[in-house]
């Protein structure tokens, strides 16, 4: 492994960028069928990410591309490469998977492109994966240390036991969760994540990241998981199977808090808060952070649901709002029905949009954290960015496969 990726090589990925805006998407199908051929692999993977939509083949096409455009200037993609290790670590990716990839990866580029795909350019992209491997491996491998350093902290697989269960509104549920071995957890970093690995009847391994919806603790974690119907066989698996299934003392397999979706306690400026439906679970953590370390730091929750039916955890926000000085909250109802008082369990009817926050939050100052379905971040984040939000105070996170959601201006 060389430290730099040679002048052949990058002139040679760079040649094979209009390729990959043509033919990226089947080239990262291909190498995830190839890959899965191998079952143990496969079970390494989040399926819900391979169905009809082909989210994650979508995620890394343009994740290859973008690494194709970048050869010459990695620099510009640090932030990705971190999300990227941070996933990893979530399902406990380690240096001896990598060779599986790469063999699926240079065999897809094979497959889709035919003779176009001459041994230069295949050696190329052997070199410039390798490369990229080395950089993620090396800081996976540093975030497991840390992990594993830190008190209550671990690596891989450990045992959780269900202690509670709390319905939060007619779809949502809230699981807390303590250690089955009785003993101290990290103090996740509020807005963090957990990985899970499911034995569920019929199915098998399954993998799934779950945001912490608790404030910060060495005893417990809390997930709160909304009841899915999307598009699967069958749909909501998962998040079917814990609502019907997980009770108190199911033993669930947890990973250790990752992401770099989080809002630094030891800062005081103002923060904006922006959620949309169970979006609100990062949100939640970082409100019980903010009401038990600096509770007259600025900070605004802005929070949009369908109706009163589906809107989860409203008792616990409107406490933490009483309990802290400098939270203040917004509800945003889309469809408010009969029993849904304005003013007492909402304070608008329709969407959150940029135009109103701007005029009712500190935009000029404050760091802003979104969390939702694609539509509601999409419209936001480049709203907010219209609106002069640099992007180094917008901070996103949604439940799936990273994406940019920017549009070029």
């Amino acid at each position: 492994m060389t430290d730099v990726l040679s002048l052949t090589t990058i002139q040679l990925i760079k040649a094979t960028v209009p390729a990959l805006e043509v033919h990226g998407l089947e080239i990262t199908k291909r190498m995830y069928e190839r890959l899965f051929q191998d079952s143990a692999i496969k079970d390494l993977f989040n399926q819900s990410h391979h169905g009809a939509a082909d989210t994650q083949p979508k995620a890394l096409a343009d994740a290859v591309l973008a690494y194709g455009r970048h050869i010459d200037n990695l620099g510009v993609l640090s932030g990705a490469v971190e999300r990227i290790a941070q996933k990893h670590v979530a399902l406990n990716i380690l240096p001896e998977h990598y060779p599986f990839v790469a063999q699926a990866l240079l065999g897809a580029i094979q497959d889709v492109l035919g003779d176009a795909a001459t041994p230069e350019i295949c050696a190329a992209w052997g070199e410039a994966y390798w490369f990229l491997a080395e950089i993620l491996i090396g800081r996976e491998a540093a975030v497991y240390r840390d992990l594993a350093s830190q008190p209550g902290g671990w690596n891989g697989w450990r045992d959780f036991i269900v202690k509670s269960v709390a319905d939060e509104s007619e779809i949502i549920r809230s699981f807390v969760l303590h250690p089955a071995d009785g003993k101290v957890v990290i103090r996740h970093r509020p807005g963090q994540y957990l990985g899970f690995l499911f034995d569920v009847p019929g199915y098998g391994a399954l993998k799934r990241n779950y945001s912490i919806s608790c404030g910060p603790n060495d005893q417990s974690y809390r997930i709160t998981v909304k009841r899915e119907a999307t598009p699967g066989i069958p749909p909501g698996l998962v998040s079917n199977w814990l609502h019907d299934q997980a009770t108190l003392g199911t033993i669930i397999k947890v990973t250790p808090p990752a992401g770099d979706f989080f809002l630094e306690q030891s800062e005081t400026a103002p923060v904006v808060l922006i959620s949309g439906g169970v979006g609100l679970t990062p949100m939640m953590s970082m409100l019980e952070a903010i009401s038990a370390t600096t509770p007259e730091r600025p900070t605004w929750h802005i929070h949009g649901a369908l109706n009163g039916r589906v809107h989860a955890m409203a008792a616990r926000m409107r406490q933490l709002t009483t309990q802290a000085k400098g939270i203040h909250t917004h509800i945003f109802y889309a469809s408010p029905e009969a029993g849904d008082l304005h003013g007492e369990h909402y304070d608008e009817a329709g969407l959150i949009n940029a135009d109103w926050l701007a005029r009712h939050t500190p935009i000029a100052d404050a760091t802003y954290f979104l969390c939702g379905p694609k539509p509601f971040l999409r419209s936001l984040i480049n709203g907010l960015a219209a609106k002069g939000l640099p992007s180094s105070r917008i901070h996103y996170e949604f439940f799936g496969p990273t994406e940019d959601l920017t549009v070029a201006t």
